[in-house]
C-alpha cells in the first residue's frame, strides 16, 4: 500500500487524533495522554521492526513483568508475523500486527514504542513517539545524521518523555563495576581506549533495479529518505552499508564500544576527529568502510577505534571489546566481563560473566543483559526516573562515530566545539550535519 504521509492523513481523518510525520495533530496531547494512563504501572508496548532483532526483543519485552507487547509493526509481511509468533511463544496473548506503526500512536493505551527500524527511521519515529505521548526505547543508534540526534533530545524534553538507547552495556552491573574501578584508579591515569569490531561479512554485489518483494511496503520502509528505485541487494540488511539509508558499521556496531570508552574515561565530546578507510575487500554496491579507523583527540587522552567488516581475525582473544590503558595498568573489557592488568601484563583481577555469550551479534551476554536494559526502561517510566542510557547520552556516544563518518567522507581532521559537538570552522562537514528529505516527511519538534 503507497501510504504518503497526505494519504495516511487522509485515511485517518475521522478518529480523535492525527499523527503527522512532524508530531501532533489537534485533539490529542502528550499532558493528555499523560492523565489518561494516571497511575496504573503495567506497561504495554509497540514493537515497530521484527524482522531480525526486533522479533527477539518482542519476546524479551513480553516476559517482563506487568508488561503486554500489544502490537507488532512492520512494513514486512512476513516479518511482521515473525514478531507475532515470538510473542505467541513466551504464553502471551498475539499481538496485533499493524503494516504502519504510526496508527498504533493512536492508541493511547500504548505506553512506549520499542524501535528497530532502519537507521534513517531511528529519530523520526523517535520524535513521533514521543510527540504522542508514548515513551521511547530505540535501538543504536540513535539517530541517522547529528541534526536528528539534537531533535531527539528536544523531542523527549518537550513531551517528557523516557528515551532510552540500546546500548545494553549501560545497565550491565558487571560492567558498571569495572567502570567504578577504571575510575577509582584500579589502572592510575587513562590515557588511551582502543575500541574495536571485526566480522566477516560478505559481498553484496551489484544490485539490479527489480519488482519490490512481495509483501513490502517499499513506500513506508523509505519513509523520510528521498525515493530510491528499488534493488534487489537492499533488504533486509545491506541498507547498512549505504548512507542513504545507513550509518556503516561505524554506528552499526562501533556506536556499543565507544559508549563504554566514553563512559570509562568521562569525557562529552572529543576535540579532534580524524578517519582513516574505505571499501577495500569488493568491488559492489556497498558505500561506508569495510576497513576504518577513527582517531579521538580529547584533553587528557587518546580514543581509537579500529572496524574490521571483512576480516575477523580477533584482538586480544575478542571479536570487539575495549582496552584502557592507565599510567599504572591496563583494564580489558569484552562481551563476556572484564580484566585488570599491572603494567607488565600481570592479571590482577578477572570477573567474568557467566550467561551465554553471542559477541558479534548482541554485544552483550545474550538476552540476559537485553532483559536487564529493558527493564531499567521499565522501572524509569514507572518511577520517572533518568534511564541508563538516556537519550543525551546515546546522542553523545552517536556523534563520536557519526563524526569519524563525516571525517571520513570529508577526507580531512575534524575540530570540534566543545560545548555541544559542533564541527568549528568547517562548512563541508556540517553539511553533512544534516540530511535532505522526502518531501512532506521532514521530521520537526
Amino acid at each position: 500500500m503507497k501510504n504518503s504521509r497526505r494519504r495516511f492523513i487522509k485515511n485517518i481523518a475521522g478518529s480523535s487524533a492525527a499523527v503527522a510525520i512532524g508530531g501532533l495533530a489537534s485533539g490529542f496531547t502528550a499532558k493528555s495522554y499523560r492523565n489518561i494512563k494516571g497511575a496504573n504501572d503495567r506497561i504495554r508496548v509497540a514493537v515497530i521492526g521484527s524482522n531480525g532483532r526486533g522479533a527477539g526483543m518482542a519476546a524479551t519485552f513480553a516476559k517482563q513483568a506487568n508488561t503486554d507487547v500489544t502490537y507488532v509493526c512492520d512494513v514486512e509481511e512476513k516479518a511482521r508475523q515473525k514478531g507475532i509468533d515470538a510473542v505467541k511463544k513466551t504464553g502471551k496473548d498475539a499481538p496485533k500486527g499493524e503494516n504502519d506503526f504510526r496508527k498504533t500512536l493512536l492508541d493511547k493505551d500504548v505506553d512506549a514504542i520499542y524501535i528497530a527500524m532502519p537507521d534513517h527511521w531511528h529519530a523520526p519515529a523517535t520524535i513521533l513517539g514521543c510527540a504522542a505521548g508514548k515513551h521511547v526505547y530505540c535501538e543504536k543508534p540513535l539517530a541517522h545524521n547529528p541534526r536528528e540526534g539534537e531533535m531527539s533530545i528536544a523531542a523527549a524534553r518537550k513531551y517528557n518523555r523516557i528515551v532510552q538507547m540500546g546500548t545494553q552495556r549501560r545497565s550491565w552491573k558487571l560492567l558498571t563495576e569495572g567502570i567504578n574501578e577504571l575510575k577509582g584508579g584500579a589502572i592510575g591515569k587513562v590515557h588511551m581506549a582502543k575500541t574495536w569490531y571485526t566480522n566477516a561479512r560478505k559481498p553484496i554485489g551489484l544490485g539490479k533495479e527489480t519488482a519490490v518483494m512481495p509483501g513490502l511496503d517499499y513506500e513506508l520502509w523509505q519513509g523520510p529518505a528521498p525515493r530510491m528505485p528499488y534493488k534487489d541487494n537492499l533488504i533486509h540488511y545491506n541498507w547498512h552499508w549505504f548512507w542513504h539509508w545507513g550509518t556503516g558499521e561505524a554506528l552499526n556496531n562501533g556506536t556499543h564500544e565507544i559508549d563504554v570508552a566514553r563512559w570509562g574515561l568521562g569525557v562529552d565530546y572529543p576535540l579532534r576527529v580524524n578517519s582513516t578507510g574505505g571499501r577495500y575487500f569488493a568491488q559492489d554496491d556497498w558505500q561506508t568502510p569495510d576497513t576504518q579507523l577513527i582517531t579521538f583527540d580529547c584533553p587528557e587522552a587518546t580514543v581509537v577505534w579500529e572496524g574490521r567488516s571483512c576480516n575477523n581475525f580477533k584482538t586480544e582473544g575478542l571479536d570487539r571489546g575495549v582496552l584502557f590503558y592507565g599510567d599504572k595498568g591496563v583494564m580489558l573489557t569484552g562481551h563476556d566481563g572484564y580484566t585488570i592488568y599491572d603494567e607488565k601484563g600481570k592479571v590482577l583481577k578477572e570477573i567474568k560473566s557467566n550467561a551465554v555469550i553471542d559477541g558479534r551479534n548482541t554485544s552483550s551476554p545474550g538476552e540476559s543483559l537485553d532483559a536487564v536494559h529493558i527493564a531499567n526502561f521499565l522501572d524509569s517510566i514507572r518511577l520517572s526516573k533518568v534511564p541508563n542510557a538516556d537519550v543525551a547520552v546515546g546522542f553523545k556516544s552517536t556523534l563520536w562515530m557519526q563524526l569519524g563518518n563525516i571525517a571520513q567522507r570529508t577526507g580531512h581532521t575534524l575540530n570540534v566545539d566543545q560545548t555541544n559537538g559542533h564541527v568549528v570552522g568547517d562548512k563541508k562537514a556540517m553539511e553533512l550535519w544534516g540530511r535532505t528529505y522526502q518531501q512532506g516527511w521532514e521530521p520537526k519538534v
